[in-house]
């Protein structure tokens, strides 16, 4: 029963390392969603995320001959960070197994800490099957990230902090990843006033709690996307699911525009500026409030991080209008004559244009990538206007491939034989891109290649590559083996407007 939990949460220790952090209200944010919206900001923790309230709660209950052994985890980020400073403020010794992926700067911050860090593995399930390896050889106890009763209880102070802080609440946004957040909160808040709202948010691409709840058991993902790569986890926790199924009222998911979208909003309202996984709740209260034309009510997003790679902002920068409704990316096919480009314009009447990419190619018709300017919801009516003057119109704002890669392409074509189009996701450490290129070049001839770093962990590359039907499928087996995650992008629209 959940109701076990209320007493661990009130007896948690983890004030001795974290604080009772505050609870912002983003006024620009409220005015403009008709709502009072409120930021319960973790990212001002000492490790600028939750994730030191539940690992060290979860170390304080061990007993001093387990202490004297030590502790270890795997982790690439938050909890990584909350394990090794709580073992430093207890005196320790502390091993974080990371993926050999995993950015110096986050090596280098737990290191600081007085953690050992092992690099094992490419992936997180590599770096978690060596740490419960060591834990068994060495006697250390092995810190779980989010599938624990006391890391659970330790996440669970979040919502006894925002009963206190906020008098009137009417629904709880919480970001889920493995659901030791959520599961928290949701057993403590369900308790004391079963009448909030508990509402799970995730990315669209790594929805592993709303598939859970969706099939009535825990599934697990094919696959996660990583932009959002503080929850990228493919099976929700079992004790946190347990939690859930009685505890949370809904779950909803959100885009990765509609997330850089949020930073923007947490960033104009605090001037502070969040991770992604740290901004997901607030997309998913604005889109929960949308969909439902919520409006008078108290909401509150849990900004769970604020662990950013400066050189993502770039890129975060670049959604965010498109997140928010302000900016349309469209594909239009005018004339090649003297006057359409004007014409164009008109058409467009007082609407900015952000971007225009556009290379002779065609004696007759041109295709122009645009960016321009909207307000929120306005982009079918734009997309009617250049329709009704008689433009071929390809609305490219949710095209991925578009947005992360031909808008830095647009130029001329030239037909190439058998060429197939694939998008790539490899780890960004050194070497990495080398090491794809090898094995990709030697295969077949790359007839196009785009790669930008966009500060993140993982590198993105679109590749032509010139492929016989008939070698097609041996192709794909081979491209199987080299382990980093891709799809065929051939039939895409963008492909055959632009590159084709």
């Amino acid at each position: 029963m959940t109701k076990s939990y209320i007493r661990r949460i009130l007896q948690s220790h983890v004030y001795d390392v974290a604080r009772e952090t505050p609870v912002d209200t983003a006024r620009q944010l409220s005015k403009k969603l008709n709502n009072t919206v409120y930021l319960k900001r973790e990212d001002l923790q000492p490790v600028f995320s939750f994730k030191i309230r539940g690992a060290y709660n979860k170390i304080m209950a061990l007993t001093p001959a387990q202490l004297a052994q030590g502790v270890i985890t795997a982790s690439a980020g938050n909890h990584a960070q909350g394990v090794a400073l709580s073992a430093q403020r207890l005196g320790i010794h502390a091993t974080i197994v990371m993926p050999k992926t995993t950015p110096g700067i986050k090596v280098k911050s737990v290191q600081n800490y007085g953690a050992k860090a092992v690099l094992h593995g490419n992936t997180y399930n590599e770096a978690y099957d060596h740490a419960t390896q060591l834990a068994g050889e060495k006697g250390y106890t092995f810190v779980h990230p989010y599938d624990d009763p006391d890391v659970i209880a330790g996440q669970g102070t979040v919502g006894m902090e925002l009963l206190r802080q906020v008098r009137t609440i009417d629904a709880i946004f919480v970001p889920v990843g493995g659901g030791g957040l959520i599961a928290g909160i949701a057993a403590y808040v369900k308790y004391v006033n079963p009448k909030i709202k508990i509402i799970g948010v995730e990315p669209n691409d790594a929805a592993c709690l709303a598939a859970a709840m969706k099939a009535n058991d825990r599934v697990i993902l094919p696959e996660v996307g990583i932009f959002v790569d503080g929850v990228a986890v493919k099976q929700i926790g079992e004790e946190p699911f347990r939690i859930a199924q009685s505890c949370v009222d809904d779950v909803i998911t959100v885009s990765t525009d509609e997330v850089c979208a949020s930073i923007q909003d947490i960033f104009e309202d605090t001037r502070a500026i969040a991770e992604p996984a740290g901004a997901l709740a607030l997309a998913g209260l604005k889109r929960y409030a949308h969909l439902n034309n919520i409006t008078q009510q108290h909401l509150v997003a849990i900004i769970s991080g604020a662990n950013i790679n400066f050189h993502r902002l770039q890129h975060i920068s670049e959604r965010a209008e498109i997140g928010e409704g302000r900016e349309a990316l469209l594909a239009v096919t005018i004339p090649e004559q003297a006057g359409s480009f004007r014409t164009f314009c008109r058409t467009l009447g007082t609407r900015g244009i952000t971007e225009f990419n556009y290379r002779y190619n065609d004696p007759s018709l041109a295709v122009v990538f645009v960016g321009i300017e909207t307000h929120e919801h306005e982009r079918p009516a734009v997309i009617q206007a250049l329709t009704e003057q008689g433009f071929e119109v390809e609305d490219l704002s949710d095209n991925e491939i578009a947005k992360v890669h031909i808008r830095h392409m647009v130029g001329g074509r030239k037909p190439v034989d058998d060429e197939r189009l694939f998008h790539f996701e490899f780890p960004e450490r050194p070497g990495a891109l080398m090491n794809f290129l090898n094995k990709i070049g030697n295969q077949r001839n790359i007839s196009l290649f785009h790669y930008r770093n966009h500060g993140a962990d993982f590198g993105r590359v679109l590749a032509g590559i010139q492929i016989p039907d008939a070698d097609y499928a041996d192709f794909v087996a081979r491209l199987t083996t080299i382990g980093y995650p891709f799809r065929d992008e051939t039939q895409n629209p963008v492909y055959r407007l632009f590159l084709k």
